[in-house]
């Protein structure tokens, strides 16, 4: 499974990945709506928009995903090089930049450090997409 923890430049999954939309990806996004019991239409909007909403539920989401695909620790800290190691090779180059110079956004606890570095990727590297998985 081919996952992108920038997941909102990406937005492959309705709500958060770069990945090719398999069982596993899938899984993991209903885990993580059922754990951080967000509003889909939160997602949604991310994904039409392009814009993060301030809503915990959302950072806890945000924060399901990296920890679940490996991206982020227990403690909240941002695993960069996971990030880039799992770029899809079309964005490798671009994206890479992005998550080095956003590296670990910090704010009071793990859920905020996964939404604030996710806004970051988006103010950073507004242009970097994935490209569309069928």
């Amino acid at each position: 499974m081919k996952v992108c923890a920038l997941f909102v430049l990406c937005m492959g999954l309705s709500a958060v990945m770069c990945a090719s939309m398999d069982k596993r990806v899938a899984e993991l996004h209903r885990t993580c709506v059922a754990e951080s019991g967000v509003d889909e239409a939160l997602i949604e909007k991310a994904n039409a928009e392009k814009v993060l909403e301030d809503d915990q539920k959302l950072k806890c989401y945000i924060m399901c995903i990296m920890k679940h695909s490996g991206s982020m620790s227990d403690d909240g800290t941002v695993d960069v090089e996971a990030i880039v190691a799992n770029l899809p090779d079309e964005i490798k180059n671009n994206g890479a930049s992005v998550v080095r110079a956003c590296g670990t956004k910090v704010g009071a606890n793990p859920c905020e450090n996964a939404w604030l570095t996710h806004k970051c990727y988006l103010q950073t590297g507004p242009n970097v997409r994935c490209p569309p998985y069928n």
